[in-house]
């Protein structure tokens, strides 16, 4: 798929000198249930609530790229005091989505009229590129998707959590329901989208909820996930144990496992193993992030490749439970490669 197939739709939010919020326009399409959930996000029918330049998040397997503006003199909108536009698409790029929006941003600013936005849009979708002298440029094959998923900080979370950071290396590796807490957007944003280099192999950020509301529209769609990382800034989601299997409070660097998990979840020799080897990685001044990621990867496909060593050719390359018993490993280690072989889809039912 090219790459400017992925965008879906454009829309613009506007707040008006009567403080009122609306949608006032899109491109080609938004439902009204998306509609609904990117206005709650776009913060500006909240008083007195920070200005967020730039947020993104994912509804239904649709991505939101929002980026906002107070409207500054001189400029051709009169009337309005701030303003959203909305990019949605269908692969997870921040850093693309938020060049292009600060190109759509200058056009409106500019002229006041979301034509020359939709021209910009519509360059993009036929060209792969936006140009413009005075708005600037934007050309999307600068951003590789591979640079997004390597833009996150796990020496960050290390830093952060240190040897527990293995408790969620083990649940994103079971894929398991992470929910992180903190009452600061653009903490939450980058902090969670971190999470899913822990399990490189996979390349999966779908996984990714990095700002929920406590709605429940959104709690539904995200309930049906598997295994996700979902962000939330209302301290209220810690009672909703219904939500996750890990709860990380990032204000008081706290992570709990639920009741329900802490039998999948159950720590052994090998955890401590691994805990040690991501925190050496992590700590070492001069490994980057990207070859933090790299060497827990490696990592992991070891434990792959010996999990996969075990499957009996006979159950069709599956693995089964009486399998691991005969290797008597520690209860712990059993119990982690049982689970670890389900998410992997190596297990024989």
């Amino acid at each position: 798929m090219a790459a400017s197939e992925l965008m879906r739709s454009l829309g613009l939010i506007e707040k008006d000198v009567n403080a009122d919020t609306l949608w006032v326009w899109c491109y080609p399409s938004i439902t009204a249930d998306l509609r609904e959930v990117l206005l709650r996000k776009c913060c500006l029918a909240l008083e007195n609530q920070l200005l967020h330049t730039f947020l993104f998040g994912q509804y239904c397997r649709t991505w939101y790229y929002i980026s906002s503006v107070e409207v500054q003199e001189p400029t051709a909108l009169k009337k309005v005091t701030h303003f959203s536009v909305v990019v949605t698409a269908k692969d997870f790029n921040p850093e693309k989505y938020a060049a292009f929006c600060r190109v759509l941003c200058r056009m409106y600013m500019k002229h006041g009229s979301p034509v020359e936005m939709m021209e910009g849009y519509i360059a993009v979708l036929t060209k792969g590129i936006c140009q413009s002298d005075e708005n600037g440029s934007f050309l999307i094959k600068d951003y590789d998707v591979r640079k997004a998923y390597l833009a996150g900080s796990l020496k960050d979370v290390v830093s952060q959590f240190g040897m527990e950071t293995i408790i969620l290396y083990t649940a994103l590796m079971l894929k398991k329901r992470v929910v992180v807490y903190h009452p600061r957007i653009e903490v939450l944003l980058e902090f969670t989208r971190a999470l899913p280099a822990l399990v490189w192999h996979r390349k999966d950020w779908s996984i990714l909820h990095p700002f929920v509301h406590i709605d429940n529209n959104e709690l539904e769609n995200l309930k049906l996930c598997t295994g996700y990382v979902a962000g939330f800034v209302d301290l209220e989601v810690r009672d909703r144990s219904d939500l996750f299997d890990v709860f990380v409070n990032l204000p008081e660097s706290e992570i709990i496992v639920s009741q329900n998990a802490k039998e999948a979840m159950a720590m052994g020799k090998l955890h401590k193993e691994i805990g040690h080897f991501i925190l050496q990685a992590a700590e070492d001044a001069d490994c980057t992030d990207a070859q933090v990621i790299k060497d827990i990867s490696v990592k992991t496909k070891e434990i792959l490749s010996n999990l996969m060593s075990l499957a009996d050719e006979e159950e069709n390359s599956r693995l089964t439970l009486e399998t691991l018993k005969q290797r008597h490993y520690p209860p712990a280690t059993e119990n982690f490669l049982f689970h670890l072989a389900a998410a992997e889809q190596l297990l024989k039912i």
